[in-house]
C-alpha cells in the first residue's frame, strides 16, 4: 500500500456500474499514470473481474463476509473474490456495518490470502480499537458527513490528527486513510497535513462530469 493513497469506493451508484465502472477505471488508470498517486478502485461484487480485465488498477472489494466455504447464500466469499482479482478489500463501510468479532475475523482472512485490509470507522476511539487487530489501514470517516461535501479533514480535523495519533501509538505501519467529504485537492491537501497517508472517497468523484480531471485536482498540491 504506496502512499499517499487514493481509494475510490464506487458504491452502487449507477455512474460506477457495468460499463460505467469500466470507464471510471480507465480514467482512475490514466489519473494514477499521469499523477504517478496510487489509486485504487473499489468496485461492486460484480464488476470486479471486468476491472481486472481490462486494467492494470489495484482492486479493493468494498466487502468481505467472515465465512468459509459452504452454505452462506448471498455472501461474499473470500477466496472467489482473490480469485477474480482483488489486492484488499474495505471492511465495515458505515453502509455496511459488522462486529467488532466479525472485523478481526475479516482482516485475519485477508492476512491469510495475502490481501490488503482497509477498516473503517467512525471516530477517534474506534479506530484506536480497531488498530488492535493491526490491519493495513484504517479510514476515519464520521458517518454525518459522508456524501455531503464537507470534507472531514476541515470540519473535525481533531478526529482525523487524533486518529493517526493513537492508531500509530498502537502500530506505527498502519496507514490512516481520511474519509468522507473528500473530492478536491485543498481536501486531501489539509488530511494529509494533519497526518493522513491518503484518502477514501466517493461521490465526489464518481459523480463528476470529468472523473479523470476531478481525480487530477484531487492529488494537485501534494
Amino acid at each position: 500500500m504506496n502512499t499517499p493513497i487514493v481509494i475510490l469506493n464506487y458504491k452502487t451508484y449507477l455512474e460506477s456500474s457495468g460499463k460505467k465502472a469500466l470507464e471510471l477505471a480507465y480514467a482512475l488508470e490514466s489519473a494514477s499514470e499521469e499523477s504517478g498517486i496510487t489509486m485504487v478502485a473499489s468496485p461492486q461484487v460484480a464488476d470486479i473481474y471486468r476491472i481486472k480485465e481490462k486494467t492494470s488498477l489495484p482492486i479493493f472489494a468494498q466487502h468481505i463476509d467472515p465465512i468459509t466455504p459452504g452454505g452462506h447464500t448471498g455472501s461474499n466469499l473470500i477466496e472467489t473474490l482473490v480469485e477474480a482479482g482483488i489486492s484488499g478489500s474495505l471492511i465495515n463501510h458505515s453502509e455496511n456495518r459488522m462486529k467488532l468479532a466479525d472485523i478481526d475475523d475479516v482482516v485475519q482472512l485477508c492476512k491469510a490470502h495475502n490481501i490488503e485490509s482497509c477498516v473503517c470507522t467512525n471516530n477517534i476511539a474506534t479506530s484506536k480499537a480497531i488498530a488492535t487487530f493491526n490491519p493495513d489501514a484504517v479510514a476515519v470517516e464520521p458517518p454525518e458527513l459522508i456524501g455531503t461535501g464537507i470534507p472531514v479533514s476541515q470540519a473535525q480535523p481533531e478526529v482525523v490528527e487524533d486518529s493517526v495519533n493513537e492508531v500509530k501509538s498502537i502500530n506505527k505501519d498502519i496507514k490512516v486513510l481520511c474519509g468522507a467529504g473528500i473530492s478536491t485537492g485543498d481536501d486531501m491537501r489539509a488530511a494529509m497535513d494533519l497526518g493522513a497517508d491518503g484518502v477514501l472517497l466517493a461521490s465526489g468523484i464518481v459523480k463528476a462530469e470529468n472523473p479523470k480531471n476531478a481525480l487530477l485536482d484531487l492529488v494537485s498540491k501534494l
